[in-house]
Parts: C-alpha cells; structure tokens; sequence
C-alpha cells in the first residue's frame, strides 16, 4: 500500500471513529459535544472518501446507514435461537403467585442446596431485575466479530423476516460494537410520543389518517420495502437481552444489561434490580404512576429472574419463560348501568351481542360500549337489562363485563334473549350443534355484504374520509357496525378503544361522519348500490325526480321514461325499492342524514344552464383539476357526465395518459379538449 492510500484509510478510519463515538454519544447516552451540522461535515467527508476510493469501504461504516435502493419483498430468517414472549400477570396476586412458583420449581430441581441459607423458603428471596416493558416491535440483532449481520423480526418464534436494511438506518442500533465478538441479542423497537405527533401534524395537513397506536406503526415502519421511509421516520431502539454469545455471559440479568451497555448498545437507563417480590411490586405501582411523563410508551414492567444460574434451571414452558413475566399496569375497573343490549351481525353471520352503558369515565376515556361475546357469556354472569355491572378496561383493549352487582337490582330488570330472527334481514337465526354463535343464514344479508359498506362510505357515496375497508373491518369485527345506518350513530367513546385507533383518530372519523350526514340526493342513491345504478343513472334520477320519495313512488313506465335509463335497470330500482328491508333501511337513513337541495333542479336547467343539452366524457390526468371536481363542474352547469364515449358524447376532456377513450373519439369525430379549453368554456 503506497503512501497515499495509507494515509487515506487512517483518515477514513479515524473520521468512522469519531463520528461512531459523536453518534452513541448523541443516541445512545442522550449528551452532545458538537453541533449536528459539524457532525453532518465530517459524515459528508467521509462519504466523500469512499466513493473515490471504494476499497475501503466496510458494512460497519456511518455511510452504510444511508437507505439504499427499495426491496422487493423481504427473505425469510430462520433465528438461531428461539423467541419466546412472556406471559402477562395483572394483579399483585399474580404476581406473588409466579414468585411462589419460581420458589417451588427451585426447590423440586435444587432440593434443600437451591439455596445458601439455612431458613426456610417460604423466608428466602428471589432477587429480580425489573425493566420497563416498552410498547414497541420486537428485533433479533445478530452480530458476527462485532459487526452487524443481520436483524430479524420475531415473526412466529422459528422464522422472521430480514429487516436488516432497515434497521441499519436506526442510530441507536450500532453496526460495530466496542468488541470483536460474535452475539444475538434481542431488543425493542419503538416511535417516540413526539415524533409521531410530528408525523401526524404532517399527516393532517395533507388529509391523510392519522396514525394512533405506535407499536404498530413502528412495526409498519420495519416491515416497509423501501430503507428511505425507515430513515425518515426516526425509529429508536433499546436492548435488553443476551440470547448467545461467544464469550461467557454475566452470572445475573442486572450485569447483563451493564455488559450490553459497555458494548455499545442504548439500554433503558431505569432497569433496577429489587431483593424480593416486594421491592418488584414497589417499582410497578412507581412507574404505573409516572410511566406518560417518557416519551415513549409503557405497559408495564417485565421483572426476570436476576440469576443466570436459577434462570437455566427454571427454564422454559411450550410459550413462555418460567423465570420472567411481564407485570401489565393494572386494567381500570368502573361501575355503571347497563342500559341495553343489542345485537350486531358480523360478515360471517355470527350475532354478537352487545352491552350499551350509561356513560363512564374509565382508563382516561368514556366508555359507553362493551364487549358480550355471546348467548352463553350473558348467562354465565346472569346479566339483566337495568344491572349495574362491574366493568374493566386495560389500555387500548376494548371493555369488557366482569361481573353484576346482583344486590342493587330493584326488580325492574328485564332478561335478554337472542333474536329468532337476523335483525338486519329477518332471515330465521339458527345455532349448529356444537357451537355458541348464532348465525344469519341468509347469504344476501346486507350485514355480510360488507362491500355494499365499503361502497356506501366511498367516494362515489357519502365520501367519509377516513372510513375505508380496513377502519370498516376493524369496526364490524368488534360489533359496532353492521350496516351503513351504525355508521351514523358512531361515538368517539366507541372508536377510540379499538386497536390502531386512539384519541385522535376517533376525533378525527367522527367529525368526518358528522359532515357526510348532509348529502345530495344523487349520492345517497348511488351509495345504495342498486345493480345498474352508478352515479350517472343516479344523476339522471336524482335531476329527474327531485326527491327520494317521487323514487320511491315510481312506476316502471316514470323510470323507464328516463333518458339512458335501459330495461334492465329499471326492473332492478323497482325491485330495490319494493323489498321491505330496503324501505326499511331507507327509512332509518333519512331519521340520520339530511338531504339538500340539487344546485341545479330540473326546472332551474329548462331555464338555462350553459351546458344543457351537452354530454361530457373525461379521461387521463389533469394539471389542476381532478375528474370528479370536472364532472360536479358539468353537472352543476347543467349538462351530461358519461363514463363511456358513444355518438352522443359531445366533448372528451382529455389529460395525459387518456388510453383508448382518446383513439375512439378521434374516430367518432368527438371533439377533443384540454383542461385550459375546458375551464373556458365554463367561464366564458
């Protein structure tokens, strides 16, 4: 190696040095010593180096965090040493109970020498380490003489994905650690509280969904395909465990933690270690109180046996690790009347019953819902109509019934019973040998025609911005919605419990819920989803008929009258509106929505809209104006919005990419505009 490169790759290898030492100083230990724009020079420097002299470039560099090009999908991982989850203990009780269990278990394996002193168990102490329980993504880092090789999610215990690409864009995992060792460990990735309320400010500004539940967003975040969102969005990660190493492990769960420090690692600085089950229970209730003041998110405490040695022996059950458990804050519990009880129809036909509440503050949040499950779990507790029940809440779990405080009835409770029939399609409910559920057998049931949902709220429907398939799912998978019409009677109170929902995001749907109940009259017949009827046909009727009730009413010969309405369609809005749990379901829309006036009746263009007469097809991509704001424009001037060129088609509006709609009206002899001469001939 000449002069030249020798000096080059020391300069290389000091400037990784100082910029590794800046970096765990800043991410790791939470301290600066120098700006971040110094820092950011002397990481352009270096990246400037190895481009012009590649050879030196290693996996460990500062440079190699920068995301690279996406991936199409990611490979399995198969972990070289299984990964468990703990089991959950909620009370002091479970908590002294797993304590009493680890004692039994080391007295079965031990014997009388599982201890040093001569006192009886029921006196000797297990030591445990107690570390906060983060509400974050699990990750497997594996590194070979001290580099990072790879970093796995858990996935099933056996196999995960390779999120290595990913990861290596977090700070706070080190791509060399402070030893040339080889070692697994295991730690959690986490969004902090801040910079998620970043991203959600971001996120409404530009009338996206807000993101509510940071565990799963930061899981989101390490499964996506392309390094450069991972980057931008700032994850952070704390180690806790040791799974294998190639040098001998600490003798206790505390100096493990101090080792993976020395090594490199960003531990969580408020892990302690208590001399007895006590001490354990002490940090609990002390962090239960002060957990919301870290920016990041805690559910509870995870305490482990602190001896190496009483850890291998107690070992492992099929799931779980007998030396540890993850100690959850305590659920919040509440009294309050049960007012009523209905019935819910999941897309499978199940009738889940459901527990409707007095309103109660619980866990932060008004609770006026709660989970029944089923027939059998409604005799189980003796519940009434009219029962002051015992209800409880942990966390973002939705609520559910514990018990009846059978002393204070008064004799005016009423019992429930299943219905007979679905009360969605009337449909005979049946229940199968063998199984708890209910079910709608009736495969047209509106309830299980989750689509006919998904379209009602769509764009081309009421538009409820935020309310798309999945928020849908989630909301009829936990009994709140079963139709369109329990759209409408929504409460944040409901929305907010449910999993990837929070605070915010409840706020934000029911507003939005709140603003679609005042709608045309053409987009409430469109979001029925008649066969046939899409939104010209429902324009066509809407104009033609002014009023859901003249629709109603309708004869064959009144629709068939309709310009471009053909037989077909006319025999299927007569059927709709004859079948009586569509008039039904009509009926109970118009007590939640109001309908408003056309801008444009039918009279009001017999006087003189500028665009009466004309049809207008639209295709390709527009400068500024979407297609639906193009369409509202034409309708509103009085003329004719077709999704389909024919010989009555007067103008295509044509942007980039316009296809083959573009060739058949050059064909036709349709005269061809742009978006420009477009707006023209509005304005003019």
């Amino acid at each position: 190696m000449n002069d030249e490169f020798k000096k080059v790759k020391e300069r290389i290898e000091k400037l990784k040095e100082v910029i590794n030492y800046h970096r765990e100083l800043y991410h790791i230990h939470d301290k600066q010593e120098i700006s971040e724009e110094a820092l950011d020079s002397l990481k352009y420097e270096l990246y400037n180096l190895e481009q012009k002299y590649p050879q030196f470039i290693t996996s460990d560099s500062p440079t190699q965090r920068v995301a690279g090009k996406p991936l199409d999908k990611f490979e399995k991982i198969t972990h070289k040493v299984p990964q468990w989850s703990f089991n959950d203990a909620f009370s002091e009780e479970d908590i002294r109970d797993f304590d009493e269990r680890v004692k039994r278990f080391l007295e079965k394996e031990m014997g009388k020498t599982w201890i040093a002193s001569p006192i009886a168990r029921n006196d000797t102490n297990i030591e445990y380490t107690c570390e906060l329980k983060i509400d974050g993504f699990k990750i497997v880092l594996e590194y070979e003489k001290g580099v990072l090789k790879t970093a796995a999610t858990r996935g099933d215990g056996v196999v995960g994905e390779n999120v290595t690409l990913n990861v290596k864009t977090i700070e706070s995992v080190p791509l060399r650690l402070k030893e040339e060792v080889d070692l697994i460990a295991e730690g959690e990735i986490w969004m902090g509280k801040a910079g998620l309320e970043k991203i959600n400010k971001e996120r409404k500004k530009s009338g996206e969904e807000l993101y509510a539940n940071p565990r799963n967003f930061a899981a989101g975040t390490i499964r996506q395909l392309d390094p450069k969102i991972v980057a931008e969005r700032n994850l952070q990660n704390f180690t806790y465990d040791i799974s294998r190493a190639s040098f001998s492990i600490p003798d206790s769960q505390f100096d493990e933690l101090q080792k993976l420090s020395e090594l490199g690692f960003r531990v969580n600085k408020h892990f302690r270690l208590c001399k007895n089950i006590d001490e354990v229970i002490e940090y609990w209730k002390e962090w239960q109180k002060k957990s919301a003041k870290e920016d990041y998110w805690i559910d509870g405490v995870v305490l482990k046996v602190n001896s190496r040695k009483y850890q291998e022996l107690l070992g492992y059950t099929g799931k779980a690790p007998r030396w540890g458990i993850a100690f959850k804050f305590r659920a919040e519990q509440a009294t309050t009347l049960l007012e009523d009880i209905t019935v819910q129809v999941g897309r499978t036909g199940v009738l889940t019953p459901v527990a409707h509440l007095e309103p109660v503050q619980i866990a932060g949040s008004t609770v006026s819902r709660a989970t029944l499950h089923n027939d059998d779990e409604i005799r189980r507790l003796d519940l009434k109509i009219g029962d002051t029940v015992v209800i409880q809440k942990a966390g973002d779990v939705i609520p559910n019934i514990l018990s009846v405080i059978k002393e204070l009835r008064n004799g005016k409770e009423k019992d429930f019973k299943m219905p007979k029939d679905c009360p969605v399609c009337g449909a005979s409910v049946v229940r199968l040998d063998g199984e708890v559920a209910y079910k709608c057998p009736n495969k047209n049931c509106f309830a299980k025609k989750r689509r006919n949902i998904y379209y009602f709220v769509s764009k081309a429907g009421f538009n409820i911005d935020g309310l798309g398939p999945k928020v849908i799912d989630l909301l009829a998978d936990n009994g709140l919605v079963s139709s369109p019409i329990d759209i409408f009677d929504l409460k944040k109170e409901d929305v907010e419990l449910l999993p990837r929902m929070g605070e915010k995001s409840a706020d934000n749907l029911i507003e939005a819920i709140k603003n679609s109940r005042k709608v045309s009259l053409f987009k409430l017949i469109t979001s029925l989803g008649i066969d046939g009827v899409g939104e010209e046909t429902a324009h066509d009727l809407s104009k033609n008929f002014g009023s859901m009730e003249r629709i109603i009413s309708a004869t064959p010969e009144e629709i068939r009258s309709v310009y471009g309405i053909g037989e077909v369609t006319v025999d299927s809005v007569v059927g709709w509106f004859k079948d009586t749990a569509n008039r039904k379901f009509i009926d109970e829309l118009l007590k939640r929505v109001e309908i408003q006036k056309e801008s444009l009746t039918r009279a009001d263009l017999a006087k003189g809209g500028k665009l009466v007469g004309k049809t207008f097809v639209f295709t390709g991509t527009m400068p500024t104006l979407s297609r639906e704001d193009g369409k509202k424009t034409v309708r509103d001037n009085g003329g004719d919005v077709s999704e389909s060129i024919s010989v009555k088609t007067n103008y295509l509006v044509a942007g980039e990419n316009a296809g083959s709609k573009y060739d058949k009206a050059i064909k036709l002899g349709i005269k061809v505009i742009n978006e420009d001469e477009f707006l023209k001939i509005i304005n003019s």
